[in-house]
């Protein structure tokens, strides 16, 4: 760990989606706001979170549109289910950015690649990335936050994810609930 969480305000969250706030599917998409499951103690994590971080925002790569297995009007209707779900438990998310650009592609906005972040920060003038953390649950999200110079906290317990980020990874919790207690009991 070479710097530490703390609970003082001014603090940005930047979260991946599939994986970290739901359920991924293997080898697909989420395509249909009716295959959008969450992982259990996500929205009380998100409501916890609503009360430390500002903004709270997703970043997350959707190469399923690149691949035109979905399109950004479907997409949007998943994240329209998501915010509202999130806003009916107590929670909220401030925005969604995302990239649907090919695996391949070597997109600027695509995961590892800064430009999701930098775009959150032209919407959000406030946020530094010092005083921001990462969670995600794949080395290109734990990148992406390394890069940018942020806290990084891996979602999850898989062992080879865990040794591939070793030395860009401050922080690990085995889901996002894990992580909202911690930051509760350093209040």
């Amino acid at each position: 760990m070479s710097r530490k969480l703390t609970s003082e305000p001014g603090w940005t969250l930047f979260l991946d989606r599939d994986g970290v706030i739901n359920t991924r599917i293997p080898d697909d998409y989420v395509k249909h706001p009716d295959e959008f499951e969450f992982i259990k103690g996500v929205k009380e994590a998100l409501a916890i979170f609503s009360h430390i971080f500002n903004p709270v925002v997703v970043v997350t790569n959707q190469q399923g549109i690149g691949r035109g297995l979905m399109t950004h009007v479907q997409l949007d209707q998943i994240h329209k289910k998501m915010l509202s779900e999130v806003s009916s438990a107590g929670g909220r998310i401030d925005a969604v950015f995302y990239s649907p650009d090919l695996k391949n592609s070597r997109s600027f906005t695509r995961k590892p690649s800064v430009g999701l972040g930098l775009k959150a920060k032209k919407q959000f003038p406030s946020i530094h990335f010092r005083k921001s953390i990462m969670a995600g649950d794949t080395y290109s999200d734990i990148l992406f936050g390394h890069r940018l110079g942020m806290l990084t906290v891996l979602i999850g317990t898989e062992k080879e994810v865990l040794s591939r980020c070793a030395g860009i990874l401050d922080y690990s919790f085995p889901d996002l609930i894990s992580f909202a207690n911690y930051f509760q009991e350093l209040e």
